[in-house]
């Protein structure tokens, strides 16, 4: 029987290898399915059963002896292609661009910007340490890993030959007191950066969050709009849903605005760690030929027929990047299809299970994914904003770093949650501990077909378990912990 589960460990940098003792890659998943209790949607999922039994037949009819032809390949992710868009019911001339990993995309919007000022690229991210501490290098165009997903022994900080001279900024979406940022205040910031791009002949590629690590969608549509009109053609808007927590009618809206959207495949969406996709309207097409570095990150069939330069990339394979990519689509289509209603009582069973357990229970904080004062905000958000809690347990001075420790130990109880964010700053200095509950596709599949009772059932044993795993660990640092060390 092929092993499907190796398969899905590799075509990925070192993030995704699994450790040889334990089983588990860095974030304690693995690409088969677990026993363990697992709401850790805001870092990794194991892959559900019914997702792995799709993607064992997909491989058997793919590639039974585990080879697969380039054409082959080609054919599979332009067939992924037109999955996705039906998926959010985008147009057919939305361009799919496929990578390993949420940090990859980065390069993209390089590639769409390259060539459209003379002073070159100017990047704006937003809440840098809400989206990944990989993305600082890949949106700077350097590589970020000592090795590629294709292999090629690289140097992280490096430039990817083809991208140098691109300069970058972050503009934080939380204040020093770590109460998130108001959207007015935000595109202030925002519009003060892309005037400083324009200044100096430079491109703005302007990222906006739809779904950070807490949960905060920043700026507004209605300040995303204020900003594109004031900045025209100067700028380009990148939106950063790598979370997976997106409605279609918000990826319409954004490629409506000539947004780039990056989405993974290994977050809300459920599927196993690495993989990724963006979406790319007409207007956001390069201009000039993708940078010859690509040729040491991406495999040609990743990219559309028709941009220039993509036949500069290697015609070659990545098999375990296909398979996870078919595990997470696979949960994007049934979950697409499930009743509304029964998907918004599941999610609001879940938000009050939390509730429940943990901030009545264990005295915990919800990290509020708005600003203070301004719970309407909140309110507006995608009901699918509200699949995930980030819980503030630093009262009596807990740390950050407890939290890690708490994190890894729990594994060895059954239960995985999110990791650690800082976003809780500790009066004497250092960030307090936060630990992050959400849900995946996968369980919502379950839990919509519940009724009412059941539902609340399932839930409290689930986050019962959970408190219980969290108490059991709370113990001074150096416990001994049998679980891979965590990145």
């Amino acid at each position: 029987m092929i092993d499907v589960s190796n398969m899905m460990s590799r075509g990925g940098d070192a993030r995704i290898v699994m450790d040889p003792a334990s089983g588990l890659n860095r974030y304690f998943s693995a690409p088969r399915p677990s026993r363990l209790t697992a709401y850790a949607s805001s870092t990794a999922n194991d892959i559900s059963a019914d997702a792995f039994a799709h993607v064992r037949a997909a491989a058997e009819r793919l590639a039974p002896d585990g080879e697969l032809a380039a054409e082959a390949y080609a054919a599979a992710l332009a067939g992924m292609a037109g999955r996705i868009r039906r998926a959010y019911g985008v147009d057919d001339d939305t361009d799919v661009v496929f990578a390993p990993s949420g940090t990859d995309l980065e390069y993209v919007t390089l590639a769409a910007a390259l060539g459209r000022a003379p002073g070159g690229i100017h990047n704006i991210l937003l809440g840098a340490d809400e989206v990944g501490s990989g993305c600082i290098h890949s949106a700077f165009g350097r590589y970020f890993a000592d090795e590629t997903a294709l292999g090629a022994a690289v140097s992280p900080g490096d430039p990817v030959p083809g991208l140098d001279g691109v300069t970058l900024e972050d503009v934080a979406v939380r204040d020093a007191s770590g109460a998130a940022r108001s959207s007015v205040d935000i595109a202030a910031a925002l519009d003060a950066a892309i005037g400083r791009a324009k200044a100096a002949g430079r491109h703005a590629l302007v990222h906006v969050v739809h779904g950070s690590k807490t949960g905060l969608i920043v700026p507004t549509l209605a300040d995303v709009d204020a900003l594109a009109a004031r900045h025209g053609d100067a700028m380009r808007l990148v939106v950063d849903a790598c979370q997976a927590r997106i409605t279609g009618g918000a990826v319409r809206d954004y490629l409506a605005r000539g947004g780039i959207v990056f989405v993974t495949g290994s977050k809300f969406m459920g599927g196993p760690p690495f993989s990724g996709f963006a979406l790319v309207p007409r207007a956001a097409r390069p201009v000039t030929r993708l940078p010859e570095g690509f040729a040491t990150i991406f495999r040609r069939a990743e990219w559309p027929a028709g941009w220039p330069g993509r036949e500069t990339l290697v015609e070659g394979v990545n098999l375990g990047l296909l398979l996870r990519l078919e595990a997470s689509v696979f949960e994007l289509e049934r979950f697409q299809a499930l009743d509304p209603a029964a998907v918004r009582r599941a999610i609001l069973a879940f938000h009050n299970a939390v509730r429940r357990h943990m901030v009545d229970g264990l005295g915990a904080r919800r990290v509020a994914p708005y600003p203070p004062g301004d719970r309407a905000v909140a309110d507006a958000h995608p009901i699918e904003m509200r699949t995930l809690s980030t819980l503030d347990f630093s009262r009596g001075g807990a740390t950050f770093e407890d939290a890690q420790r708490w994190h890894r130990a729990m594994v060895d109880q059954g239960v995985r949650v999110g990791q650690p964010v800082k976003c809780v700053p500790l009066a004497g200095g250092g960030w307090g501990a936060t630990l992050r509950i959400g849900l995946a596709m996968p369980q919502l599949v379950r839990f919509a077909a519940m009724e009412k009772a059941a539902l609340r059932e399932a839930l409290d044993a689930d986050m019962a378990k959970i408190a219980a795993a969290l108490q059991a660990v709370r113990a001074p640092a150096g416990r001994p912990l049998t679980a891979v060390t965590s990145p």
